[in-house]
């Protein structure tokens, strides 16, 4: 049976400390197996591997990043042979590699395996749910706001808005579905373009298709596509619209043309649990939640463009957070309740 942990990442962050292991060399070293996207996606992976690295330093044990050409197709092999080589620790950040760990953690059980965005069962299986739902509820409210607002530069006036997500599937549509719940709670009547770019590392693809969007009439479009999406900021900034960075904080990337970033804490998430595993408390069988209501997920602190917003709009944005964060909004979750009615 799987137990459910809600953890305060500003608590995992501050209150941790150094593990108490008295000898790091004891401690098998850990694998981080990168996502669809590799390193340098400025997004997903490169957030992941910071907490990683974050996490190697601080308690001393050995550890490295893998990558592969084909990470999606090749998965259990990946991790069998991570489980093979030594790794006592095995952190997979690809969706696709949740149903082949939790055969192989029955064939290895004294490794410690970590899927993201997902629940695993087994007793050396830890599962991390984030609440990019949530965050992506809120990115949708603000930005169904802004696109109607011609006295901000760069809107057009229509109520029209897009996503792009990397590929079709449960993992990236839980961030569109709460993007467009959110969107139509302030707009009802408000249109989301959505986009699929099957490819986490294709920029110019990205720039290509957000393009697209915006000669349709979007003036703001969400990325949820990893390295795809470094293009889909690049083509806000030559529309001069804007983008929504995922992740982590994308403002930077082109100020000023980023509206705002759902920023994802996986980095705090990954470093917590090298920790805890140093420290021979590693948290096998447990889920993992990080949501609004643990700062798991978050806005970004828009310091490129939060002097253009209207306050109300930010206020509106704060309530709503106020209101999932106590229960009286309840976000719909693809992960868990399957697609909604008003996305298909």
């Amino acid at each position: 049976m799987l137990k459910s942990t809600a953890i305060a990442c500003g608590l995992a962050i501050l209150g941790m400390g150094m593990p108490t292991m008295a000898n790091a060399a004891d401690v098998a070293p850990a694998a981080l197996i990168i996502a669809q996207g590799g390193l340098g996606d400025g997004s997903w992976n490169d957030t992941a591997n910071a907490g990683f690295q974050a996490g190697l330093k601080n308690t001393g044990i050995e550890g490295r990043p893998i990558e592969s050409k084909d990470v999606a197709a090749q998965g259990e092999e990946i991790m069998r042979r991570a489980a093979d080589g030594g790794f006592g620790l095995v952190i997979s950040l690809e969706w696709i590699h949740g149903e082949p760990m939790e055969k192989l953690a029955v064939d290895y059980p004294d490794a410690n395996w970590v899927i993201m965005n997902q629940t695993r069962k087994g007793d050396n299986v830890a599962s991390v749910v984030f609440g990019e739902h949530e965050g992506s509820y809120l990115a949708g409210a603000l930005a169904a706001q802004v696109t109607t607002d011609e006295s901000i530069k760069g809107i057009n006036g229509k109520p029209v808005i897009g996503v792009i997500g990397g590929v079709k599937a449960p993992g990236i549509d839980k961030f569109i579905v709460g993007y467009i719940q959110g969107a139509k709670a302030i707009n009802p009547d408000i249109e989301v373009k959505v986009a699929y770019s099957d490819s986490f590392g294709d920029p110019a693809k990205g720039q290509q298709m957000a393009k697209a969007m915006f000669d349709e009439g979007a003036d703001i479009v969400y990325q949820v596509a990893g390295g795809t999406g470094i293009g889909i900021i690049e083509a806000a900034k030559a529309a001069g619209a804007y983008a929504i960075g995922v992740d982590t904080d994308q403002d930077g990337m082109a100020p000023g043309n980023v509206l705002t970033s759902m920023i994802k804490r996986v980095d705090v998430a990954v470093e917590d649990i090298i920790n805890n595993y140093a420290d021979g408390k590693f948290p096998g069988g447990e889920v993992m939640d990080f949501g609004l209501a643990q700062n798991g997920v978050a806005l970004s602190d828009m310091k490129h463009t939060k002097d253009m917003i209207p306050a109300a709009y930010l206020e509106k944005v704060d309530a709503l957070k106020a209101d999932i964060v106590d229960g009286k909004i309840e976000v719909w979750d693809v992960s868990t309740q399957g697609y909604p009615d008003f996305f298909q």
